[in-house]
């Protein structure tokens, strides 16, 4: 496999995992958070990065809507929860196990 070939379907990798997690607005950042240690916002940071590493600059909010399909701040009114007791105690505990 070329370097070509391997960045397409890397890319079409990132498409399939931004449309799953759009699609399950069910799961919560925070749930993401403790069991894989990164979330949708991460996702966006990353992509921020990637960006800039191209020369192309765009802000924290711009970045993270290419992950969430639309401004955070509207996924977060339409679908976030507040975070149970159990949530943050899990989350404080994963932090542990992940750099």
């Amino acid at each position: 496999m070329d370097d070509r070939m391997r960045t397409e379907l890397e890319a079409a990798v990132f498409r399939r995992l931004v449309a799953h997690l759009r699609a399950r607005t069910d799961v919560q950042n925070i749930d993401l958070m403790i069991a894989g240690g990164f979330c949708r916002n991460c996702l966006g940071d990353w992509y921020r990065d990637a960006a800039a590493e191209k020369g192309i600059a765009l802000d924290k909010d711009e970045a993270r809507g290419v992950v969430y399909g639309m401004a955070p701040a509207e996924w977060r009114m339409r679908y976030q929860k507040e975070a149970t007791p159990e949530q943050l105690a899990a989350f404080a505990a994963s932090q542990k196990t992940h750099s």
